[in-house]
């Protein structure tokens, strides 16, 4: 597989020691398969310069855990997000929304090498933050994770998977043309969700978080028809 890592600085070695504990899928060194997507990435910030980082990955060996996959839904990448990300759980109900989910619909992550899957940038997050708080269906959760291309990632989690890895080198980014499509991408997102929001009503058999735990969903289970 061959995957790009957008980044202000070229990155020879990665190390999975630098990682931040913190991100979408815990520990890793973050990619994509898409290197117009990597080029973006590198100039997200508010000066040049960027570089796109090329590799190949041998997948050789690696167990890989593919979240876009039919196998999985919104619901596994959730908990996922809610076991790493910081999240504003200000009621008692997003505490047991998180709680509930890692419980039931937590993928077995512990054993991936390689985590493939949405990418949780401003706008995605903002959106599973509404959906844990009760405040946005699952159905529109759905649909806001489809505006925008903003993305999908493959995330390197295991020293196995360092090992698999060869740097084929990094190109300069040109950051006065890809900063600017970065941040289209996400602006014509958030507006395509502020339109279906406007132009659309919640529909009676909407699925909110606290009906999951209500029913006693659980992976596997047919939530969204």
């Amino acid at each position: 597989m061959k995957i790009y890592h957008g980044s202000t600085f070229e990155i020879p070695r990665p190390l999975l020691s630098r990682g931040k504990p913190h991100n979408d899928y815990g520990r890793g060194f973050y990619c994509t398969e898409d290197i117009e997507m990597a080029r973006e990435w590198a100039c997200k910030g508010k000066e040049p310069p960027g570089f796109a980082n090329a590799y190949n990955l041998s997948m050789e060996g690696l167990s890989v855990l593919d979240l876009s996959s039919p196998k999985y839904t919104i619901l596994n990448w959730m908990a996922v997000l809610l076991a790493n990300r910081t999240f504003d759980l200000d009621t008692d109900i997003a505490i047991e929304v998180r709680d509930y989910l890692v419980e039931n619909f937590m993928p077995p992550i512990a054993e991936a090498d390689v985590v493939k899957g949405y990418r949780a940038d401003d706008s995605y997050f903002n959106y599973a933050d509404s959906f844990v708080n009760n405040a946005l269906s699952l159905r529109r959760l759905d649909e806001a994770l489809h505006l925008g291309q903003l993305g999908m990632q493959v995330a390197l989690r295991t020293e196995r998977a360092f090992d698999n890895l060869s740097y084929l080198g990094a190109d300069t980014v040109a950051w006065d043309v890809y900063h600017p499509r970065y941040a289209s991408r996400d602006a014509d997102a958030r507006s395509q969700w502020r339109t279906s929001v406007k132009n659309a009503a919640h529909a009676a058999d909407d699925v909110f978080a606290v009906d999951i735990i209500r029913r006693g969903l659980r992976h596997g289970d047919q939530i969204l028809q």
